[in-house]
């Protein structure tokens, strides 16, 4: 419980609510060799749902940056992937976490985007998220295509989990809008939704352990159930490569036994004027300052600098190219 609250706390005192985008100065004009060094002035960081690994880990990030470098940054609670990315180039922001799903529908201009391609780049490949699909144990869901008629939350407006709920639904032959009853809530009120039985059940994409998730599992504890997702990766590879294969280790909230599901990989995402020196910095400093991150959030230990030029179809930022010796 100590641990936990000091977590919240970090998070807490790193992340304030922000409309305004940073300025940075005394930097190399973009295109030009820069020194890897950060310049001072103003960031923003686009997280994600209180509760979630992106708020949490956020939040800590913004701290390391401010404690390392000149760059004031403050970290913003937001629906997460896809209004992250719309207020990043829209200039809200500077730097953002998504999902590498939504990313890659950002540069082609697909889905949520409009034939609208951003203009983003990647600082970096960072951990992966676990697909949560979590359902009350008596609700008679036992695969996606049990939700049909159901009361289910979708995730956020506008967030990856979003994006991922709704291809999950149409991968197993569901209507996300007419075959399912569809509730596009927060984590949070997800999650009170469950405990109430307003819901039953709900997507998640988050990494590991998510907090909430942490506290359904534990204040239910066998009156919910995961489902496996599984059957539906050929048909979301199709929709896009990203999409892995992965675990939720028994472990992680007391389960009885592994969650097969799906991962998708998360990246740290700029606009592509973002000044080289400051995207070189930031990058380096993501490894340097790893174990620090770890304490914020263990999600930190899966960022690997051997899989962090791994995003594609999203451009590395050149700065970030240096930092990482690409």
């Amino acid at each position: 419980m100590r641990i936990r609250a000091l977590l919240a706390t970090t998070a807490a005192a790193a992340l304030v609510l922000t409309g305004c985008g940073g300025k940075q100065v005394q930097e190399a004009p973009v295109g030009q060799a820069a020194s890897c060094e950060a310049g001072d002035g103003r960031l923003t960081l686009a997280t994600g749902n209180t509760g979630g690994v992106y708020y949490v880990l956020g939040g800590g990030l913004a701290q390391v940056i401010n404690q390392n470098t000149a760059l004031r940054t403050t970290a913003a609670e937001t629906g997460a992937s896809v209004q992250n990315i719309q207020q990043l180039t829209a200039g809200d922001y500077d730097i953002a976490f998504t999902l590498a799903d939504t990313a890659a529908d950002a540069v082609a201009g697909k889905d949520a985007f409009d034939g609208k391609p951003q203009a983003i780049q990647a600082l970096s490949r960072i951990y992966p998220n676990s697909t949560h699909v979590v359902v009350k144990a008596d609700s008679g869901i036992n695969s996606i295509a049990d939700m049909r008629g159901k009361r289910i939350s979708t995730g956020s407006p506008k967030s990856g989990t979003e994006v991922i709920a709704n291809r999950l639904l149409q991968s197993a032959g569901l209507n996300p809008s007419a075959d399912v009853q569809a509730q596009r809530l927060a984590l949070g009120k997800s999650v009170d939704g469950m405990k109430s039985g307003t819901i039953d059940g709900l997507f998640w994409s988050g990494g590991l352990p998510t907090p909430e998730i942490t506290d359904l599992t534990t204040t239910l504890g066998g009156a919910v159930k995961f489902v496996d997702i599984t059957p539906q990766l050929p048909a979301l590879n199709q929709i896009s490569p990203v999409y892995e294969q992965g675990t939720i280790p028994a472990a992680t909230y007391g389960l009885p036994a592994d969650v097969p599901t799906v991962e998708v990989p998360n990246l740290l995402v700029v606009r592509d004027d973002f000044p080289a020196g400051n995207a070189c910095a930031l990058t380096r400093l993501l490894f340097d300052k790893k174990a620090e991150l770890e304490a914020v959030h263990p999600a930190a230990k899966q960022i690997n600098r051997d899989e962090a030029t791994k995003t594609d179809p999203v451009p590395l930022h050149p700065g970030a190219k240096q930092a990482l010796g690409g």
